[in-house]
């Protein structure tokens, strides 16, 4: 197995970590263990010093995203693992992503499992987050905002600046690889109680979940968001033309206004998916100029 980074952000998790970092050292001593601490005003900070472990300090609140980047760009193993300071995750599932790692996937996602201990309305939400990003994708998605998860470092750390700084790097990071054609896998894990109260709200985060699915997916793969839009409103269109024609014989402005906006919306979508691809051909060259200057080095 290649040289593995595990990487655990934390705000106030010294409970957590406390039980953590013994079992992720015992289990893999070899692994570079790192802990970005996200200005945590508890013992966390005195627990990595403990343990001995990697510690990167961010001077004030950045952000769960904000650590992750910090995370990546610190580790110096091929393979990065990404898991919860929490409790949530399991250090016995880390070798089960490395395991699947190895199947020919650049990530792989541990999938939650809650069953009935989740609360309804979150599952709902996960539902309903997880069915929206797999139409935008087209392919599906299990756990769109899992955490806990395993990537080779040279294809995640490609999109650290489309990361946002909040706590939905999960669903960029998925649906980055995803539109990039980087194989995922889904392992099903069982979510642990937290030793901590989650840090997301459902409501106020859900919102800027739901907006972050829709600007990255109008950023990797514009036309399955604009296309439907502009079918909807030239059907719309159709049917009120067919209205007036049958009922007053002639074509009203608002037919044509809807018409309009179909037409105008799918141009749209055909320039963002121009855009889109510029985009994705600059990744590759830099991908490219950054491989030439490492084997220069």
């Amino acid at each position: 197995m290649s040289s593995v980074s595990i990487i655990l952000p934390a705000k106030n998790e010294a409970d957590g970590l406390a039980e953590l970092l013994p079992k992720i050292k015992k289990l893999h001593p070899e692994a570079e263990l790192i802990v970005v601490n996200d200005s945590s005003t508890d013992d966390t900070l005195a627990i990595c010093q403990n343990n001995k472990v990697k510690v990167i300090n961010h001077p004030y609140t950045m952000g769960n995203g904000s650590a992750i980047k910090s995370g990546a760009r610190a580790a110096t193993g091929e393979i990065l693992v990404f898991m919860d300071a929490d409790g949530q995750h399991d250090p016995n599932n880390i070798q089960i992503l490395l395991d699947e790692l190895t199947k020919g996937y650049d990530m792989v996602v541990g999938a939650r499992q809650y069953g009935l201990s989740q609360a309804p309305a979150r599952r709902i939400a996960n539902k309903v987050y997880n069915t929206l990003a797999s139409l935008m994708t087209g392919f599906r998605i299990l756990d769109l905002t899992s955490g806990f998860r395993a990537a080779r470092a040279e294809k995640f750390k490609r999109f650290l600046y489309l990361l946002p700084n909040g706590f939905s790097y999960p669903t960029t990071i998925t649906m980055a690889f995803l539109r990039s054609a980087f194989p995922i896998s889904y392992i099903p894990i069982e979510a642990r109680r937290r030793m901590s109260s989650s840090k997301i709200r459902l409501f106020r985060d859900g919102l800027r979940f739901f907006i972050i699915i829709l600007r990255v997916g109008a950023l990797f793969s514009p036309m399955r968001l604009f296309l439907p839009i502009s079918a909807a409103l030239f059907l719309v269109g159709a049917l009120y033309y067919s209205y007036t024609y049958i009922m007053f014989s002639r074509f009203t402005n608002m037919s044509a206004l809807l018409f309009i906006s179909a037409l105008f919306t799918f141009l749209i979508g055909i320039l963002s998916e121009q855009i889109s691809s510029l985009h994705y051909r600059n990744s590759e060259s830099m991908e490219w100029l950054l491989n030439k200057s490492d084997r220069k080095d």
